[in-house]
């Protein structure tokens, strides 16, 4: 039999004797376990001192130690660059599965209660990959303004699982809500000097308990507990409807910050060896948030691990996007490494076996953008789609308007539509390839089309913070307009950039607001904005109705065409199950020459692309993408088995009903300046 293993069960067991705490940390000398009254949060009834076993695990017993208990931890140890030690700080228990406010602004651990959970039978979803679309999302902003849904319920864990925001989640066709962070998180100090917040929630105190201000107010006078319930009721209820719940998590750096801020918890346990540290004992920063957890050490990957488990066992979360994976891989040296000790734990862990891994595949630190190189079975965003995407249909049209020619062919944006197969290796596919063309950081789909440079000045920051690298196009005023023309050109765009991402090879996801153009002003970092400015709009023109639908749409024919979202890459020559049959033509209807690919005088294709059915049945589409503003006739292409084509969407076109649908290979219609056609080939 395997030895046990020495970093097993941490954290708080509870039994009919009470219950036992176990911690690890390497450096102390000395911690004690400190129990506090239940109604007078300033009252320690009882200090037990923490014994020590050869791995450093540090456990005591208590009788008192039971459910509903509040907790903290103090330690005391050495001293020198690499210690922070202070045994005057009440700490958190990294595994702490609750957590409370004290009222003095500090935090006590919350012993949870098994309250056997009634999942009612619900199972996990189980989404196939190739079928998944991903909603990003906040919880609060999804449901705040939603006027469906009852005040109490609004910006709420609840909230989110009210039937009203189910239906439209489906409605819409997603099949999967990425939450942007729900782990207990706190405000940076900087910003609640300024009277602002953490509205993202990137900056985590602790690892195992669901953010507090996301339950209902009745669920927060309940407790740990009830907080907890509220969660579980929310992934139930989604689970019930057919929804996925990703989360995404915050394992890189801590809201420890950097020498200089709070000390809640790692820091005051064991500083050496759950953050890295260079030779003179400052902070090695890979993240740009002040600490980096030091994922290379066995117990931060066993307190990662056991993190993702519990979630994905006792919560039932589908999926995790990992927020700058790259952190997750580097080695004792802080050198990324794919087969890194915790990104080979996290597959080969039977939990999480049957869970969605997303990496954010790159951070701040030296070598750090590490796109296409994660293992087998990791998910990871793809930054160059964006970034081809956004050029294809905005940076480079503006560029063409300035000096009468765009700097870039189709061939690059063509590699992307096909799924990446030059960044991801043929055995993990094109379903590796997370395509977004916006996330939660960044501008929004609108803003894209209406500004060219950011406008972050109520940040606090003087507009210094946020990217200029938007690769985005106001066409021709900054900002609001009440020109007709501009207008329908930038809705126009948005409906381009939604096409290609939706009808792309890969797993699309869809940033929550998107689908109806929602705006922030021109602020591409609205981190620290809990206001009308991040949350969604319920509220709509009926311009933002019309590409709701158009979205959904987009969607209907995703599900409905297997040509559109290949499991697998094809090879030339053979038949590879559940992968495509491409086809490439130019505007005449030709197989493409080089010139076709590279000439930013030609920057239109014809993709063909035919299923190799293994689940579903065949199916075979034809996508038509123009991106020069002037008009271009194109001669549909002949192809063996192909007798005709249904136009299905052009972007150019909202409403088809006076349109002719049928055409016959080589005929030649008209397409739009700066649009996209999906037909169905027959």
């Amino acid at each position: 039999m395997p030895a046990p293993d020495p970093l097993r069960e941490l954290g708080v067991r509870s039994d009919a004797d009470g219950g036992e705490l176990r911690v690890w940390s390497g450096s102390a000398e000395s911690i004690e376990l400190r129990l506090w009254d239940d109604r007078d949060p300033g009252w320690c009834v009882e200090r037990i001192a923490l014994e020590r076993d050869a791995h450093g695990v540090w456990s005591g017993r208590s009788a008192l130690l039971t459910p509903g208990r509040r907790y903290s931890l103090s330690a005391d140890g050495p001293t020198g660059p690499l210690h922070a030690f202070d045994p005057r700080i009440d700490l958190l228990d990294p595994y702490a599965r609750g957590l409370e406010r004290t009222p003095d602004g500090g935090w006590r651990g919350y012993v949870q209660a098994d309250d056997g959970f009634d999942w009612g039978g619900v199972a996990k979803p189980a989404t196939p990959l190739d079928h998944t679309v991903v909603y990003e999302a906040h919880v609060k902003g999804l449901t705040k303004l939603n006027p469906a849904l009852p005040e109490e319920l609004r910006g709420t864990y609840a909230g989110l699982a009210h039937p009203s925001t189910i239906e439209y989640l489906l409605d819409l066709g997603v099949t999967a809500v990425e939450l942007l962070p729900v782990h207990q998180s706190v405000s940076e100090p900087r910003l609640v000097k300024q009277g602002l917040v953490n509205y993202w929630g990137y900056n985590t105190l602790n690892f195992f308990a669901p953010h507090t201000g996301y339950a209902t107010r009745a669920a927060q006078t309940g407790g740990p507990g009830a907080v907890l319930r509220e969660f579980r009721g929310m992934v139930r209820l989604l689970h019930e409807a057919g929804l996925e719940v990703l989360l995404d998590v915050v394992y890189n750096h801590t809201a420890e910050l950097g020498r200089d801020g709070p000390t809640t918890s790692l820091r005051g346990l064991d500083d050496a060896h759950y953050y890295r540290h260079l030779p003179d004992g400052s902070y090695l920063d890979t993240t740009g948030c002040g600490n980096t957890v030091d994922a290379s050490h066995p117990a931060v990957q066993r307190l990662i691990l056991d993190s993702l488990r519990y979630w994905s066992e006792e919560v039932q979360i589908d999926g995790f996007r990992f927020d700058l994976a790259a952190t997750l891989g580097r080695d004792a040296r802080a050198e990324f490494d794919p087969a890194h000790p915790l990104l080979t734990a996290i597959l080969d862990d039977p939990v999480l076996q049957r869970s969605k891994l997303i990496a954010e595949p790159w951070d701040v630190g030296m070598g750090g953008w590490r796109v296409g190189e994660f293992p087998r079975r990791w998910l990871e965003w793809n930054d160059g789609y964006r970034d081809r995407v956004r050029d294809f249909w905005l940076g480079d049209v503006a560029s063409a308007r300035r000096h009468g020619v765009a700097p870039n062919g189709i061939g690059p944006l063509a590699r992307r539509l096909a799924g990446s197969a030059h960044v991801f290796t043929w055995e993990r596919g094109p379903l590796a390839s997370v395509n977004f063309v916006t996330a939660h950081d960044g501008f929004t789909l609108a803003d894209l089309t209406a500004y060219d440079r950011k406008h972050n000045e109520g940040n606090g920051e003087d507009n210094r913070d946020g990217t200029d690298a938007n690769r985005s196009f106001n066409h021709g005023v900054e900002g609001p307009t009440d020109d007709e023309t501009i207008a329908d050109t930038r809705l126009k765009a948005m409906r381009n950039l939604l096409g290609t991402l939706l009808l792309s090879a890969g797993v699309p996801m869809l940033t929550a607001g998107d689908e109806y153009g929602r705006t922030q002003n021109g602020n591409n970092n609205a981190y620290c904005h809990d206001d009308e400015l991040t949350w969604l709009a319920w509220d709509r023109e009926d311009w933002q109705e019309e590409l709701r639908v158009t979205t959904q749409l987009l969607l209907r024919l995703r599900r409905e065409h297997p040509a559109l979202r290949p499991v697998r890459f094809g090879r030339f020559g053979e038949t590879v199950p559940s992968s495509n049959q491409m086809d490439w033509y130019n505007k005449e209807g030709l197989a493409m020459t080089g010139e076709d690919w590279d000439s930013p005088a030609e920057r239109t294709l014809q993709y063909l692309a035919a299923s190799t059915p293994e689940l579903e049945h065949f199916s075979r589409i034809l996508l038509v993408v123009h991106g020069l503003e002037e008009d271009v006739t194109v001669t549909l292409p002949e192809h063996e088995g192909v007798s005709g084509y249904t136009l299905l969407w052009d972007s150019a076109m909202p409403e088809l009903d006076e349109v002719e649908l049928e055409h016959g290979p080589g005929s030649e219609l008209v397409v739009a300046g700066t649009s996209i056609q999906l037909f169905a080939a027959h």
